[in-house]
């Protein structure tokens, strides 16, 4: 669209591939994902957030992980180097008071982690599709509410998003009090 505001290319080329190649991602790497998620935003710097993972170095832990996922999920997510469930810690770590946004917190560090691995020419499928009962028995303390399960590894085949990608109108997202259309977003005042 020639209306379009311009983005980032690191944003407008980060999609959720379901064709991983299982080719190995470098340890120094992966840190450097995690690194950009451990300085993602948060409420009161709490830093909420914490991973499971698991790549396919550690076969038995990968597939402790894989087993959490639905079988829609398990069937592509098989071949990815790595994969993981996020979590946010329910309570401030200061006063112990109810962190309402640990999720949300959570949810940013893993947005900012799929931002670093496209900069790497590497991509990050994040998944709701997987069981919270088995992955409490990761070892994800009752303190923390689970998040999502991802995926992480280099894609096979062409790393071009498929040519139906698709997004909602900003209109239908961004507002004004009084949930009225947001003129900044629609250009009409």
């Amino acid at each position: 669209m020639s209306d379009t505001p311009p983005l980032h290319d690191l944003l407008a080329h980060r999609w959720s591939p379901r064709a991983f190649s299982s080719r190995p991602v470098p340890p120094e790497i992966l840190r450097s994902l995690f690194e950009a998620a451990r300085w993602s935003a948060s409420c009161f710097s709490e830093q909420p957030w914490r991973f499971v993972i698991a790549t396919r170095d550690e076969p038995g832990d990968f597939a402790r992980i894989l087993d959490t996922l639905v079988p829609k999920n398990q069937e592509w997510a098989r071949n990815a180097w790595l994969l993981g469930i996020s979590a946010g810690k329910k309570a401030f770590t200061h006063n112990s008071a109810p962190n309402r946004y640990g999720l949300h917190d959570a949810g940013a560090a893993l947005a900012n982690l799929a931002v670093q691995a496209t900069a790497l020419g590497l991509f990050v499928h994040g998944m709701g599709g997987f069981d919270h009962d088995k992955a409490r028995q990761l070892g994800i303390s009752d303190d923390y509410d689970l998040g999502a399960a991802f995926a992480i590894g280099y894609i096979e085949g062409s790393p071009e998003p498929p040519p139906t990608r698709t997004r909602r109108p900003l209109e239908e997202l961004v507002f004004r009090p009084g949930w009225v259309s947001s003129g900044l977003v629609s250009g009409k005042p």
